[in-house]
């Protein structure tokens, strides 16, 4: 598997980091990829990234709760 973050620069990289931190804390978002893409200015890739990183950090969050 390749290293995907290589592809974006480091303040997209925090957008994308931020983005998917606060749909981590909202799981029951409709729509999520067009409400990242509104809410965080994002790219429909950044936020499809931002939504799978979300999916891990719920992941990570209820395997070490």
């Amino acid at each position: 598997m390749t290293d995907d973050r290589a592809t974006l620069t480091p303040d997209r990289q925090a957008a994308v980091e931020a983005a998917a931190q606060w749909l981590a804390d909202r799981p029951h978002t409709t729509a999520p990829i067009p409400t990242l893409i509104a809410e965080f200015e994002l790219s429909v890739s950044e936020a499809c990234r931002a939504a799978a990183l979300a999916t891990n950090m719920r992941t990570c969050r209820q395997a070490f709760a």
